[in-house]
């Protein structure tokens, strides 16, 4: 697959994960000639319905397979979609991507804040076990001259989840562990992805990062002393590079 396929294939799931239910995923089907495929794609539907953080992945797999068995049949997906959605609008990102989007969440309250360019999250499971990697991220913070918080670290909503959703959206940076393969963290790094932020993932296993996020770059760690001193070092490395980055495109970011 050349590069300029696979952009549009990523451009394409974008617009759908942010506009389709399950009634258009029907129309699109019958429209194009892929019912079969869309009803019978593992976990498509079912990832849409139960609202899985995995969805997203699932229509990325999908738009690749018809791309690659029918480039015609993508081209109709494209024009639908263009028909349908054809407005652009400004939406909240670290790096907006060329066409941008608008969304109007309803398990959140989007708040009334900017992003701060020098905040950095950490996503991670709530347990003594990885105080030791909580304490090694926001020394690489510190190191790189960034301030960390986590969920825990703040209670300003009476629920949870708009606590996690509002750090995810005033923050450049979010740092997620999928180590022990933490539900939680799974939903949050899909916040994170939505809403364009920098992701840096790491863990203590390969094996706990989500089949569809491994062709990112993994920080892979040992939860001991000298693991987590590495770990210090190489994400403090990782986030002077992003906080550079994240200074550069500052006047480009539509807050």
């Amino acid at each position: 697959m050349n590069e300029a396929l696979g952009k549009k294939i990523v451009e394409l799931s974008q617009r759908i994960v942010s506009n389709f239910d399950r009634g258009l995923w029907t129309e699109v089907g019958l429209l194009t000639g892929t019912t079969e495929a869309i009803e019978s794609y593992p976990r498509l539907l079912r990832s849409l319905d139960w609202g899985d953080p995995d969805y997203s992945g699932n229509v990325l797999g999908l738009l690749r397979y018809i791309a690659e068995e029918n480039p015609r049949t993508f081209q109709k997906i494209e024009r639908y979609v263009d028909e349908r959605f054809p407005e652009e609008a400004e939406y909240v990102s670290a790096r907006p991507a060329e066409r941008r989007i608008t969304f109007a969440p309803n398990v959140f309250a989007v708040p009334d804040v900017p992003v701060e360019p020098d905040l950095v999250s950490a996503m991670m499971p709530m347990s003594r076990d990885f105080s030791g990697t909580y304490a090694a991220i926001q020394r690489a913070c510190k190191g790189a001259g960034l301030r960390c918080l986590r969920a825990d670290d703040i209670w300003d909503e009476s629920v949870i989840v708009q606590d996690i959703f509002n750090l995810v959206f005033q923050s450049q940076i979010v740092i997620v562990d999928f180590s022990g393969r933490n539900a939680n963290v799974m939903y949050e790094t899909g916040i994170a992805h939505t809403l364009g932020k920098h992701v840096v993932p790491i863990s203590q296993s390969l094996d706990d990062v989500p089949f569809d996020l491994r062709h990112h770059r993994v920080l892979r760690y040992f939860n001991n002393t000298q693991g987590l001193r590495e770990l210090e070092r190489k994400l403090a490395s990782r986030l002077r590079r992003l906080a550079g980055i994240a200074e550069e495109s500052d006047s480009d970011v539509p807050y």
